[in-house]
């Protein structure tokens, strides 16, 4: 048994600066970072590293980066079997300048995203997961197609995002965990969520519509977990933060594995807030958790690593 992640794959590269040039200037990269990355491929990485067998469905371009990434994740420990090839990898370009001042620039060919044609390549892999990891940043109807085919296999079903507004309801039926960011939260709100009981309020209110558990992140104040019969606030941790990237991905590979390990929900958000910890202290949104696996797993009082 083992977590299927649907998402982006593709190459990072990471360059720290000291500020950012002005119009028509420039500034030079003092450090420069190429690696495997996307949200899909981030959170592969995070589960392998915290012990999780898991396998990753997306599309790598093909092309020499293509292949680049691939050989990359099989490294990672992650199965690619149900990658697709076609078109040109995507690119994410993270501008980091102090005080981990973080600028975006992405590159995602349509050629890039998993169809639902792309889906029957990853019916080997689904038959054995315990758990259907989505990124909602594919198109709706893949995501709406994948939740439905891991809820009848029997599989926990975790989305990471934003539902787009034509499957929204659909899709909320089919998940057990809904997981969004600051800024994806307003967007579920349809106005500010700042405070926990704005954030209660949105997640009891995502509850009706199916998930057993939501998390929502807070600006400032950290993540609150809601469940129908209560929530959990997890303050932000007081480490220092060199680049946001990829904290949410770590985070949420973090949940799954602490339920997957059979911890109470506050155990596992405590895993999860963890990981998301030791992300933002380093460059680019790659997480680095081997060596913190047993030490987080502690910290968060939960068991060994499941097989």
């Amino acid at each position: 048994m083992g977590v299927v992640v649907i998402g982006q794959l593709g190459r990072d590269l990471v360059l720290r600066t000291d500020g950012l040039p002005p119009s028509g200037g420039s500034v030079t990269a003092e450090r420069r970072w190429e690696s495997l990355g996307g949200k899909g491929a981030n959170q592969a990485v995070a589960l392998a590293q915290l012990g999780v067998p898991v396998s990753l469905v997306g599309v790598a371009g093909d092309d020499r980066e293509g292949a680049s990434v691939l050989r990359q994740a099989g490294r990672d420990g992650i199965d690619t079997a149900a990658v697709v090839r076609r078109g040109r990898t995507a690119l994410l370009v993270d501008i980091v300048a102090e005080p981990a001042s973080r600028r975006l620039l992405e590159d995602i060919p349509e050629q890039s995203l998993v169809t639902v044609e792309d889906l029957p390549r990853a019916e080997a892999v689904w038959e054995k997961a315990d758990t259907v990891s989505i990124q909602l940043q594919q198109p709706a109807v893949t995501v709406l197609t994948a939740a439905r085919r891991a809820r009848r296999g029997g599989a926990r079903v975790v989305a990471d995002g934003v539902p787009e507004p034509g499957v929204c309801d659909d899709l909320l039926a089919s998940v057990d965990v809904l997981r969004a960011d600051a800024a994806e939260a307003e967007l579920l709100a349809g106005g500010p969520v700042r405070t926990v009981p704005d954030a209660q309020s949105l997640g009891h209110r995502l509850l009706t519509k199916g998930p057993g558990l939501v998390a929502l992140a807070l600006p400032e104040v950290g993540d609150l977990l809601v469940r129908p019969d209560g929530s959990h606030l997890l303050p932000l941790s007081d480490v220092p933060v060199v680049d946001p990237t990829g904290a949410g991905d770590a985070f949420t590979a973090g949940l799954i594995t602490g339920l997957r390990d059979g911890a109470d929900v506050l155990s596992a958000g405590r895993l999860a807030s963890a990981a998301a910890s030791a992300t933002v202290q380093r460059l680019g949104g790659r997480p680095d958790l081997s060596s913190l696996s047993e030490k987080l797993r502690d910290t968060a009082r939960l068991p060994k690593a499941l097989p």
